[in-house]
Formats: structure tokens, C-alpha cells, sequence
């Protein structure tokens, strides 16, 4: 396994984004009911108001909910330190610029970055340009 990479450039030129095929809904639910959802879900968060579920699409459908916000999720590759600076917001900022939303879960090895499902190659396509440029920059 690698170390976590704390250096931004670093981060940013080896950031690697890779478009996974699956879509996924964001959910929020009552702490009682996100238990018995717990293994069906590709990430957790739990607020004040509810627990947030990011589940896959056909599991939301299947459960009822609503499915009107379909996300895509690009892994950046690069295993980020944790406390590494600047890479969430060079990623945001140049979806941001594209007029991109995205949704982001910094989990222990790797960012994930959720963008809509209809925008999910132009985000690729932005994010590969990011990894570029850090690269022309070293």
C-alpha cells in the first residue's frame, strides 16, 4: 500500500480520475430505518436530520425513493493524505468553472466525487485536464 500523499501538485498530477459505470441516489432517512440499510449503501453520513445513504440507483428505485438526482462517481486514484491541502478545492472549483456540481466524500484512501449523471464524461473530461496541467507543471 501506499503512503498518503500530502503535496498538492503531487495530488493533482497523480490524481488519476476513473468514471465507475454505476449511477447511485442520495438518500436521507431516519437513524432506524438507515440500520437495517447500512449494507446496501456505497457511503454514510449521518446529520441532525436524517442519515444520508448514497445508494445505487436500482436499490433506491427498489426502496421507493427518489430517484430524480442521479449521481455518477469518478475516484480520484491517488491515495490524498487525509490532511493534504488543495485537492478538493482544485477539483471543485474547475467542475465549479464548467458549470459541474459535485458532491464529495474524502474517504480514507481515496476522494470521491459525485457529479450528475448527464455531465459525468464532460466532468471526466475536466478532471483529466486538471491531472494534465499539474503535470506540465512538475
Amino acid at each position: 500500500m501506499s503512503s498518503p500523499i500530502r503535496d498538492r501538485l503531487a495530488m493533482l498530477s497523480g490524481m488519476t480520475p476513473v468514471l465507475g459505470e454505476d449511477t447511485y441516489i442520495f438518500c436521507s432517512v431516519r437513524p432506524d430505518v438507515a440500520q437495517t440499510l447500512f449494507s446496501d449503501a456505497r457511503g454514510i453520513f449521518i446529520e441532525e436530520e436524517g442519515t444520508t445513504l448514497v445508494l445505487s440507483l436500482e436499490r433506491a428505485e427498489a426502496l421507493g425513493f427518489d430517484t430524480g438526482m442521479p449521481m455518477r462517481r469518478i475516484v480520484l486514484m491517488v491515495h490524498s493524505a487525509l490532511d493534504g491541502v488543495g485537492l478538493t478545492a482544485a477539483v471543485a472549483t474547475a467542475l465549479a468553472e464548467e458549470d459541474i456540481p459535485c458532491n464529495v466524500i474524502a474517504a480514507f484512501h481515496h476522494d470521491h466525487i459525485f457529479v450528475p449523471g448527464n455531465q459525468a464524461e464532460k466532468a471526466l473530461s475536466v478532471l483529466q485536464g486538471v491531472q494534465k496541467r499539474a503535470q506540465s507543471t512538475k
